[in-house]
């Protein structure tokens, strides 16, 4: 296992270890200076990635886990995946410092947060870091359940519960259908590996699965991004506490499907269906979040818009940058490129101004108790640092100079008006809109980013609507917003120190032909001249301040929208249904007799198997290799006919016994002719002890007849149930048939026929038990010794209630 396999799991590792630290010394030290040490530790590992990383070097490493079926932990480092390494482990190390100071240990259970914590972590590296495409979806999956598992931490609050089953249910949906379009894809190119299918591009675009899995890839990408109309979930995700906001809602697990888009840029980009449904979904989901963030009353809420918002700037750059892929090389293709390295950038620039806004809130919360507006107000002058901060990361999320945000809103601006001007993909006739929806949308984002400082901060203090007294937070607490508010302000002094070691690997991994045939420029000014993104960013300011100063006057308009019809009242509307439905049908089914559900898969097992078998055209009987039938096998199988109707029609218990017992050794007598003596020993055996069990339990029966008489009737004849074993004897012959004449591939007798040599067995059956099959027995053996557990402390249980 090598070094950077190691840092990709130990999270995972550590977390074991957590509870144990916190029992030992919580009541000393806080847990959190425990953990603080892992990503701190695997930040700096990936440091020394960044000179090879920025000269185009790559880092590869295989760790063999299912090698035979083509399935091995392939950790690959390049450009892309090192700026969201950096990113998981430098923002997660400082979200654990805030918490340290945050979270009390002596009122909140620390080491499961760790520990959901340390999972998530470990899980976005490995999803990150992972080449092959099903072991990224192993580590996908983790995410969504970490995550869960975080959401829900405070679970004794129903909100936090409803947030949590939320974001699950949707996420874990989109993660479904992106395995489907793994799969597809899979089966387009004969390989796991993302690299290999780079290479096979031609072939994947050529292929007429090359739509749904596009689509199938990009569901998994839009929930996991809170994409329009799957970003539901981000809003009642905050009732997480506020550590986990920041690392989960602002630079982690949100950015999962960014860089799912990002990293299959190379297989699906190019064309017009990638590029309408990424730059489209993204502007859609940029004008909604944005919009909806403005009528938001409490402060979480209004930044978990924000973040909708951003993360659709930032996929409709991706969209856009796409397009440089159609053209290959040349100007063109370098225009467009620059949105992505403009997405790139604003992804890195969000992850600082909203992990520090996220952080802000906190500290309102916990040194105010509310987070509504309303309530809040004043606030400046008694916690200075924290307005300061609170100023810094909304001004750069608003766009505004001299911080980040502004570098990378300008280029966004750029790349939205140079889109407008492409004649591919019918943007001749639509690409107008693309400046319009963005400059609109950056109006909204000015408008609550003015909100979330101004009310909160400026205006009358209202101590009689806090529940706390207002005091600045401790230092502690303050250290984490204030790192990320200075390099809010020192990537947009100093913005070319990423540019050639981050940004230029992390394009030339997103768009590689490109790299490698241009030289792209990737140059940053805060000052380009007058130019039209520059106009639109005053027109956004002017009309921002506008629309903010008389905000009182229009915000009602959100109250003309009808409540019924909003994606939450949907989605609780399907839940709603969904559960009445099926509970509806839960009943009409689960009726409590056993003979009904032997009826239902039964039935079901005709529709299926018999269905398929019509089909696909698989009944086929060839009996040219069947040896010949013998008299006496004739009589034999007559008499097992004989003997099972007999059971079917007996009067009396005992001979319906009698004639089950019969129709067991008549069974072993074939074992005896196709030459199992030891099978035909167990079956007499077996058939010898049942029937003894069975006389002596029908013993203490009361008789058949008296039975009969008291239900006073015999029992009715039902014609379903005699369609249903029909069907099913009919399907099991056509099936057994089916399967003797039809051989798909070569039968595995030949090799047990060394057992002997292999396993130093005489007998094949012993063979196959004891050594092939060992495994497997010994895990029948496991099982029978929980059930033995099981009835154990029932029996038990049972006595000591008795002894009560």
């Amino acid at each position: 296992m090598s070094l950077l396999h190691i840092m990709i799991l130990i999270p995972f590792i550590f977390a074991i270890f957590v509870p144990l630290l916190y029992k030992l010394f919580n009541s000393r030290i806080h847990t959190g200076w425990f953990v603080l040490i892992i990503p701190v530790v695997i930040f700096i590992y990936l440091l020394r990635f960044i000179p090879g990383i920025s000269s185009g070097e790559a880092a590869y490493q295989s760790l063999n886990w299912i090698p035979s079926f083509g399935i091995n932990f392939d950790a690959y480092v390049d450009g892309l995946g090192l700026v969201f390494g950096l990113l998981i482990t430098g923002i997660g190390a400082l979200v654990i410092l805030y918490s340290i100071y945050y979270l009390s240990k002596e009122k909140e259970a620390l080491h499961n947060f760790y520990v959901y914590l340390l999972m998530f972590m470990g899980a976005m590296l490995g999803l990150v870091f992972s080449d092959n495409i099903l072991v990224l979806y192993v580590f996908w999956e983790l995410t969504s359940i970490s995550s869960f598992l975080l959401i829900a931490y405070w679970y004794q609050r129903e909100k936090s519960r409803y947030g949590a089953q939320k974001s699950m249910l949707i996420t874990i949906f989109g993660g479904l259908a992106m395995l489907s379009g793994f799969i597809m894809l899979s089966m387009m190119t004969d390989t796991y590996s993302i690299r290999e299918m780079f290479t096979q591009v031609d072939t994947i675009t050529g292929h007429s699965l090359f739509i749904p899995a596009m689509i199938l890839v990009l569901i998994g990408a839009f929930t996991k991004s809170a994409q329009f109309p799957f970003s539901i979930w981000l809003p009642d995700a905050m009732e997480a506490p506020t550590p986990i906001s920041a690392y989960l809602h602002s630079a982690t697990m949100v950015k999962a499907g960014i860089y799912l888009v990002a990293r299959f840029t190379p297989v699906f980009g190019g064309s017009s269906e990638w590029f309408w449904l990424v730059s489209g979904i993204g502007l859609i989901t940029l004008l909604y979040g944005s919009v909806n963030a403005v009528r938001q009353t409490d402060l979480k809420g209004l930044l978990a818009y924000s973040t909708i918002s951003q993360l659709g700037l930032i996929m409709s750059l991706l969209g856009i940058g796409s397009a440089a892929l159609y053209f290959g090389y040349g100007d063109e293709a370098d225009l467009y490129a620059a949105a992505i390295t403009a997405a790139i950038f604003h992804m890195i620039n969000h992850s600082t101004f909203k992990g520090a806004l996220f952080m802000v809130v906190g500290i309102v919360d916990h040194e105010t108790g509310t987070r509504d507006i309303r309530r809040l107000g004043g606030l400046m002058t008694i916690m200075p640092i924290t307005f300061t901060v609170a100023v810094i990361g909304a001004f750069s999320m608003a766009g505004l100079p001299p911080f980040n945000g502004f570098l990378s809103k300008e280029m966004f601006f750029a790349s939205v008006v140079d889109v407008s001007n492409l004649t591919e993909f019918n943007m001749d006739t639509f690409g107008i809109l693309f400046p319009i929806i963005a400059w609109v949308a950056s109006v909204f984002t000015f408008i609550y980013s003015m909100i979330l400082v101004f009310k909160t901060f400026r205006g009358k203090y209202k101590p009689e609507r806090l529940e706390k007294k207002a005091h600045e937070a401790p230092i502690g607490m303050l250290i984490s917003p204030i790192i990320l508010a200075s390099l809010v302000v020192i990537f947009f002094f100093f913005p070319n120190m990423i540019g050639d070691y981050l940004l230029k690997p992390s394009v030339a991994a997103v768009l590689p032909a490109i790299a490698e045939n241009s030289i792209m420029d990737m140059y940053i000014t805060p000052w380009h001249g007058w130019n039209t993104e520059l106009f639109m960013t005053i027109g956004v300011i002017a009309l921002g301040t506008l629309m903010y100063i008389s905000l009182r006057k229009w915000a009602g308009i959100y109250r003309m929208y009808p409540q019924s019809i909003t994606l939450n009242a949907i989605y609780n509307s399907a839940l709603d249904k969904g559960q009445s439905w099926s509970a509806s049908l839960t009943d009409k089914y689960m009726t409590g007799y056993i003979r009904d559900y032997i009826a239902y898969l039964f039935g079901f097992f005709i529709l299926f198997v018999g269905g398929t078998l019509i089909v696909t055209n698989s009944i086929s009987f060839d009996a040219s290799n069947n040896a010949p039938v013998n008299l006496y096998e004739i009589a034999l199988m007559v008499a097992m006919i004989v003997a099972a109707f007999t059971v079917l029609l007996a009067k009396s218990r005992l001979t319906a016994i009698i004639s089950l017992g019969v129709l067991g050794y008549l069974v072993s007598m074939f074992f005896v002719i196709f030459r199992a003596p030891d099978l035909a020993l167990t079956q007499l055996v077996v058939e010898t002890v049942t029937t003894a069990l069975f006389l002596l339990c029908f013993y203490h029966l009361p008789r058949f007849k008296e039975q009969v008489h008291k239900e006073k009737k015999g029992v009715p004849f039902k014609p379903l149930n005699l369609i249903i074993s029909i069907g099913v004897g009919v399907v099991v012959t056509l099936f057994a048939l089916s399967a003797n004449g039809t051989r798909l591939f070569e039968p595995i007798a030949g090799f047990y026929e060394d057992s002997y040599e292999l396993a130093g067995a005489k007998n094949i059956v012993n063979a196959i038990l004891v050594d092939f099959r060992g495994i497997d027995t010994m895990l029948e053996i496991f099982v029978l010794c929980i059930a033995a557990l099981s009835v154990y402390t029932l029996v038990k249980l049972g006595l000591s209630r008795r002894e009560k």
